[in-house]
C-alpha cells in the first residue's frame, strides 16, 4: 500500500517559514499543529497495518485531521495577510 504524507510540510511546503513562525509565536497554532501531527501518525499506522481498528474509526480519525489542516491553512493565509 502506498501511504501518502500529510503532515504539514508535504500539504504546504510553500509556506514552510510561516509554519514554523507560527509555531514559535501562536501557542493556538502550535496546539493544533501537535494534535494534527498525532492524528497524521495515528492514521499512518492504522494504514500501515501497525494497529488495528474498524473503517469506521480510521475514517473519524481522517475527518479530526482535515479539520485540523484547514484551521492550520486558515491561520497560516491569516498570518501572512498580516505580514505582507
Amino acid at each position: 500500500m502506498n501511504i501518502q504524507k500529510h503532515d504539514l510540510h508535504h500539504e504546504f511546503p510553500e509556506y514552510h517559514d510561516e509554519i514554523h513562525e507560527l509555531k514559535m509565536s501562536n501557542n493556538h497554532f502550535a496546539k493544533v499543529f501537535k494534535a494534527y501531527h498525532e492524528l497524521d501518525h495515528e492514521v499512518i499506522r492504522i494504514e500501515e497495518g501497525v494497529e488495528n481498528t474498524s473503517d469506521d474509526y480510521l475514517e473519524s480519525l481522517k475527518k479530526q485531521r482535515l479539520n485540523h489542516k484547514d484551521e492550520l491553512f486558515l491561520m497560516i493565509k491569516k498570518y501572512q495577510t498580516k505580514k505582507a
